[in-house]
């Protein structure tokens, strides 16, 4: 049982604070906020909402070799790299303090390739001894629940849903070596390829390691894969929170999986005075319990050293790692060439030592004035779901009163964390990654001991500052924007305000929605597991989301394969909830400052949208998509402009869109959330 890694640690309080810098006198792009270069304006907007804000871009624009997509969502990444690379490289040639010199020690044991490719697999070796002197079942999930090996159960500690004020331990289904389930069972010839190349990739790993008999070995490694597979949850099934929360005793769990060991192995890893678990995938948990009985053991062995091989290839000479980029990335993904070195060691650093990065990136890159900005757009966000809630024709009195008691509680965290991780305990080498990676596992895992038997802390993030996106936690009712995704285009102080609306605005509105979407809904203003709807609510809410099913999957991104609309429901409705509210926002600040002037021909509800659709800029290579598509709860960039936007009434009068364009949707037929 591998202990999952989350994203939360002992902290410390920090005495670091932003630096104030000056809103700039005019947007980044365009005169207003908006990159003109990149429409394609002989398209009607009611033919191809996406085509119009984006069709020069999509035409015009490649993808860079080292990347699986591009446009705004890979653009900032690679700005907030840029950023984090000085930093880095400041830090390792003049460590200021403990903090400076652990970022500088972890970076340079990255960038040593000479001394990577001349240490060989000796680093590795001590893991590969501890599967080979395992001779019972066991010793082998003792192993697997050691930091750094692979497990068929994952085992982490968080909130307990039910009750988010306390931690418990959860159990679930973990991660295989081919990105999800589809990928092993699915027919045809593109999946059959998949798989012939999967199985070259383990031969190979294991031929580079001297391990011998690698082709029977691939084989049998591939067959317990795939019978791992067969009894996992699907992605769809495991977004229903209250389908995987099962909480057990003991007993339960001998009973459920006795293979497992549960006593011996959750007392070594100190989960020993734990009474309960709860269970995510009770019936795949049970199944691989299974699979540990009736697979021989020295399959499992071979299985477990291939995985520490495969998940630490970056770590390992380069043929290793190019074997793995080969597969994972080149094969999987279309991507053409292996990112730069000094780009892989920046994410690195993100997953590892995220926070102490992110304490000086904040120091440099972070304004006050953005706050204040962001402020006004969340309180104008939170007063138009009021406003809607209150007027939603399929919501009831009581399910009303309940719903605007979450919206009161809602919890904005904007920037950075008031206090980051201390991660003076973890042990960095200057000169082996290997060694750092496993560190940071073991370092994790005690964090996550130290939170059991104390209250929740609310402070914790769960991205970093430096990173591009944002999120919501449906058991603290709290919504996250890192410092990194409050740049052009997602955020510009001085672009239009209809830009920022149409874009933040549309962000801060989704990520509120998921509070309200079919899996945030089931958590109450508290953040507990509890239906606090009545039935006549939920069942017309439950209606109306299923309409948004049925278009989504009616949408083929690639021939053959569709969008799967059950699984994409919750972004979806936040996608659409999101931006029926930032428009109602917008038009909350347009009654406090006037009705906008026409620029350049577009109407402020028009660059509102145009905005919305932009913010969306991308594309991606068909084996990125396909993944996406298989296991990835969002919609691909395209559908999350058209296949919104034709359910927006306001988007209609806008651009006057007609019946018989392409997007048109007649009233009746259009969804809408509030």
């Amino acid at each position: 049982m591998s202990i999952a890694r989350l994203a939360v640690a002992l902290l410390v309080g920090s005495s670091l604070s932003a630096v104030v810098h000056a809103a700039p006198a005019k947007p980044v792009y365009g005169p207003w906020g908006v990159d003109y270069a990149s429409m394609d304006k002989s398209v009607k907007p009611g033919d191809d909402f996406f085509g119009y804000a984006e069709g020069t871009w999509l035409k015009t624009t490649p993808i860079a070799p080292d990347k699986a997509s591009a446009g705004y969502n890979s653009d900032l990444p690679d700005l907030a790299e840029r950023d984090v690379r000085q930093i880095v490289e400041e830090a390792q040639k003049h460590p200021t303090g403990p903090i400076a010199k652990q970022i500088g020690d972890f970076y340079a044991a990255w960038m040593d390739e000479a001394g990577i490719e001349a240490r060989g697999l000796k680093p590795v070796q001590p893991y590969l001894a501890q599967i080979a002197a395992i001779d019972t079942r066991a010793q082998l999930v003792q192993l697997m629940a050691e930091p750094g090996f692979a497990s068929p159960v994952d085992i982490g500690i968080e909130p307990d849903e039910k009750d988010p004020t306390r931690y418990t331990v959860g159990a679930s289904q973990a991660r295989l070596g081919l990105p999800t389930r589809d990928y092993y069972l699915l027919p045809g010839a593109k999946y059959d390829a998949i798989r012939k190349a999967y199985r070259a990739y383990i031969i190979r790993i294991q031929t580079l390691a001297g391990i011998p008999d690698a082709a029977a070995k691939a084989d049998a490694i591939i067959a317990l894969e795939t019978r791992l597979s067969q009894d996992q949850w699907t992605p769809e099934r495991r977004r229903d929170p209250q389908a995987t929360y099962n909480p057990m005793s003991r007993a339960q769990l001998d009973t459920l999986a006795p293979q497992l060991d549960w006593t011996p192995v959750l007392a070594k890893i100190g989960l020993g005075a734990m009474p309960t678990v709860v269970v995510s995938e009770p019936s795949a948990v049970a199944a691989a319990g299974a699979r540990l009985g009736d697979v021989p053991l020295s399959t499992w062995k071979d299985w477990l050293a291939f995985r520490f091989l495969s998940d630490h290839a970056q770590f390992l000479p380069k043929a290793y790692d190019d074997a793995h980029f080969d597969f994972y990335s080149h094969t999987l993904r279309d991507v053409q060439t292996q990112s730069d070195r000094w780009k892989r060691g920046v994410r690195l650093l993100d997953a590892d030592l995220g926070e102490a990065v992110g304490q000086l990136y904040v120091q440099q890159h972070w304004s006050a004035d953005t706050e204040k900005q962001m402020a006004e757009l969340i309180e104008d966000l939170r007063a138009a779901y009021a406003d809607k809630i209150n007027h939603a024709p399929w919501m009831d009195a009581a399910t009303r009163k309940a719903a605007l008691e979450k919206l009161g509680t809602f919890d904005p965290r904007i920037g950075h964390p008031v206090k980051y991780i201390d991660y003076s305990t973890m042990v960095v080498s200057p000169t082996d990654p290997l060694a750092n990676a496993v560190a940071s596992d073991h370092f994790e895992w005690r964090l996550q001991l130290s939170r059991l038997g104390k209250p929740v802390d609310r402070t914790l993030w769960d991205m970093t500052p430096q990173t591009v996106n944002a999120y919501y936690d449906p058991t603290m009712n709290q919504v996250t924007f890192p410092a990194a995704i409050l740049q052009p285009p997602f955020f510009d102080p001085a672009a239009d305000p209809a830009v920022n609306y149409g874009e933040t605005g549309a962000t801060i509105g989704h990520e509120m929605g998921h509070g309200f979407d079919d899996e945030g809904r089931q958590f109450d203003a508290q953040g507990r597991l509890r239906d606090w709807w009545t039935k006549e609510s939920a069942d017309r809410y439950t209606a109306h989301a299923q309409n948004l099913v049925k278009q989504f999957d009616g949408y083929e991104p690639i021939p053959g394969t569709h969008i799967k609309g059950q699984l994409t429901l919750g972004e979806n409705l936040g996608d659409l909830g999101g931006l029926e509210a930032a428009y109602a926002a917008y038009r909350r600040y347009v009654s406090r400052h006037g009705e906008p002037k026409v620029i350049d021909g577009f109407t402020g509800d028009q660059r509102f949208f145009i905005a919305y659709a932009q913010s969306w800029q991308g594309k991606e290579r068909e084996g990125a998509l396909r993944s996406q598509l298989l296991s990835d709860p969002h919609s691909p960039d395209a559908f999350r402009v058209n296949g919104i936007v034709r359910n927006v009434d306001p988007w209609y009068a806008a651009f006057g869109v007609k019946p018989g364009e392409k997007l048109y949707l007649a009233p009746s037929e259009r969804v809408h959330v509030w």
